[in-house]
């Protein structure tokens, strides 16, 4: 896998192909960054590194995070329902057609 070419883009919506999380990408790393202190989800000996990897402004069910989610278990999503993160409105603003426009400023 070419670790530069990332599936997802900044602002797009992706979910997780098991579990019952969706979010809207707002960085990308080429790869797995042990650097960075944040536990992938189902992070195990089958989970390719060299792969990118989002960090999501996530929502499941009723709570919301940030989540560091590796390519091989996103999927995008489709739905065009907005997600209910309450820093979204820090870094994207949403247009007429429900996608997510990143603002330029930096998260905090």
């Amino acid at each position: 896998m070419n670790t530069m070419e990332a599936k997802f883009t900044i602002g797009q919506v992706a979910r997780h192909r098991v579990y019952d999380l969706r979010g809207v990408v707002f960085d990308v790393d080429p790869s797995f960054s042990s650097d960075e202190g944040w536990r992938a989800i189902t992070m195990d000996a089958r989970l390719a590194k060299d792969q990118p990897f989002y960090y999501l402004l996530a929502e499941c069910g009723e709570n919301s995070y940030i989540a560091y989610v590796p390519e091989q278990n996103l999927v995008e999503d489709v739905s065009g329902d907005p997600v209910r993160h309450p820093d979204i409105g820090e870094l994207f603003d949403r247009d007429d057609q429900g996608s997510y426009r990143y603002r330029g400023r930096i998260f905090q």
